[in-house]
């Protein structure tokens, strides 16, 4: 268990990462001509913050020392990313606008990994 525990943050960040990269492909070629300018900009703008969060998973898997505080930042900037690029996502393609209700929950997932992130970093630097 500990060994999937340790690997899990580096999956995360792969499966956010790459998935970022495949989705914004699809955005760009799959959709185009199928959504309106409207719909696709909200497509984009969860590629853009997916990818930075994928980013910062990295950071946290990479640079931050295991403990609460990364454990914490891992943690919410994956829930972020699904809620908050998730609902993105749904709504561009059409979903009922009560799926609206999620995102800023997604966001302040995605606050709380930052705040965490930089707990960890700070414990990282000794």
């Amino acid at each position: 268990m500990r060994q999937f525990a340790t690997a899990l943050p580096a999956l995360l960040t792969g499966l956010a990462g790459g998935s970022a990269v495949l989705l914004g492909a699809y955005g760009a070629h799959g959709l185009a001509g199928v959504l309106d300018a409207r719909h696709l900009e909200i497509w984009h703008v969860a590629v853009r913050f997916q990818f930075w969060h994928a980013l910062a998973l990295a950071v946290a898997t990479g640079l931050a020392r295991p403990g609460r505080a990364r454990t914490l930042a891992v943690a919410s900037f994956a829930l972020g990313i699904l809620m908050f690029c998730g609902s993105l996502y749904a709504l561009a393609l059409g979903a009922p606008s009560v799926i609206g209700l999620v995102t800023p929950f997604g966001g302040v997932a995605l606050v709380v990994g930052w705040a965490a992130l930089t707990v960890a970093l700070r414990r990282a630097e000794g």
